[in-house]
């Protein structure tokens, strides 16, 4: 099939598609990523965190048969680069010094969210496929510079190649459960060194007389809430710039997906001082590393609140995969190892298409290189088998 077999619809709010087609067609992916649910993308939106006077203007892009939702994306058209993470600012500076316009572009993403998983969502390959030849068409009638789709599973980057889009890698670090019974079966794991590091960074935070208590669900309270935008909002502030997201938009998530979060509380003398907010996919086994704030400077606090809570929360419930988030070589230290992830990438201008397609030839060999001399400074006292990608 092809995408004339299909009525194509351009939606400007997620609310113009039902929840229950939306979430029917994400339950049929290998990877269906929480944040891709119907009440997150829609939360982002209706708490005006993603709408045109952020930079994010709605475009999803539908795909109907018979009455019938077959394929659907969030697509984003955006006039600048920030909350995405894969990085292209470099092709819209070359862009503004020869005249031309790189904004607005599309972006096929979850907007601040750098979590792989599908972003085509599809009843088979072939409304996948006509997902993406949608996706080429209404770019190229919107003559939008180019397209982005951001964090794709497997399937969607081969759909996309197969439809002649250039393929991008970057690199995160995720941390595996080895069927650890508990943390220190983990840390028995690693070497010397990095045992003895991590058995320091703890022993650190106990002596400065903090404590933690855990929150799931519907345990996290308004006020843990309120504490928790509190720690966030202030560690954006510190790096001089204002949070993505908005209390109403946590608000919404308390109240529509109150089971998709961990919160970890950092408490002092009986106060608390210091949060982490964990996403969770306990179905499949999976936690995100999110969010994180303070108001009191502890030494390697940040470590035990972000890494060593989460990671021993995993071990106790049985999680296979803690995601650290976006970037960071210092998370190697503890035991969170390299992983590549992929975009895919297509542009109007013939000549500026070759010139990134040259370019990302050449990235994805400094990355191979990249990824090998990682693996040579493995935490981990014997490394079995390839290389993770997801």
């Amino acid at each position: 099939m092809t995408v004339d077999d299909y009525v194509t619809r351009v939606v400007s709010a997620p609310s113009e598609v039902a929840a229950s087609d939306w979430d029917a067609l994400l339950l049929k992916e290998a990877d269906p990523s929480p944040f891709m649910r119907h009440a997150y993308l829609t939360a982002l939106h209706d708490s005006a965190c993603a709408v045109p006077e952020t930079g994010w203007t709605c475009r999803f892009l539908t795909l109907w048969r018979d009455g019938s939702l077959c394929a659907a994306c969030p697509l984003y058209f955006k006039t600048h680069s920030y909350g995405e993470y894969v990085f292209d600012w470099a092709w819209a500076n070359a862009y503004e010094a020869h005249g031309l316009a790189y904004y607005p572009k599309g972006l096929v993403a979850v907007p601040f969210t750098p979590v792989q998983g599908a972003r085509l969502l599809a009843c088979d390959n072939s409304a996948r496929t006509a997902l993406v030849q949608a996706l080429l068409a209404y770019a190229a009638s919107e003559a939008l510079s180019s397209l982005h789709l951001l964090f794709v599973s497997p399937q969607d980057a081969q759909a996309c190649a197969q439809a002649g889009l250039f393929l991008r890698q970057t690199v995160q670090f995720h941390w595996t459960n080895r069927q650890y019974s508990d943390f220190e079966h983990f840390l028995d794991s690693l070497q010397q060194e990095k045992r003895k590091k991590i058995r320091q960074e703890r022993r650190k935070v106990a002596d400065a007389g903090v404590s933690f208590r855990r929150r799931q669900g519907h345990e996290i309270t308004e006020a843990d809430w309120d504490f928790f935008y509190r720690c966030y909002e202030r560690t954006y502030l510190e790096h001089g710039n204002r949070p993505y997201l908005s209390r109403t938009f946590f608000h919404r998530m308390a109240a529509h997906l109150p089971g998709q979060w961990l919160l970890v509380i950092a408490e002092r003398q009986g106060q608390p001082i210091a949060c982490s907010l964990i996403g969770l996919d306990v179905e499949h086994g999976v936690a995100y590393g999110r969010y994180w704030g303070a108001l009191e400077r502890v030494d390697c606090l940040h470590f035990e609140a972000c890494y060593y809570q989460p990671i021993a929360w995993c071990i106790e419930h049985g999680l296979q995969r803690f995601e650290g988030g976006a970037q960071g070589e210092h998370k190697m230290a503890r035991a969170l190892l390299p992983v590549t992830t992929t975009s895919a990438h297509w542009l109007a201008h013939p000549a500026f298409a070759d010139a990134v397609q040259r370019f990302l030839k050449r990235e994805a060999q400094g990355v191979e290189s990249y990824l090998d001399e990682l693996a040579e400074r493995t935490p981990i006292k014997t490394q079995t088998g390839p290389r993770l990608q997801v």
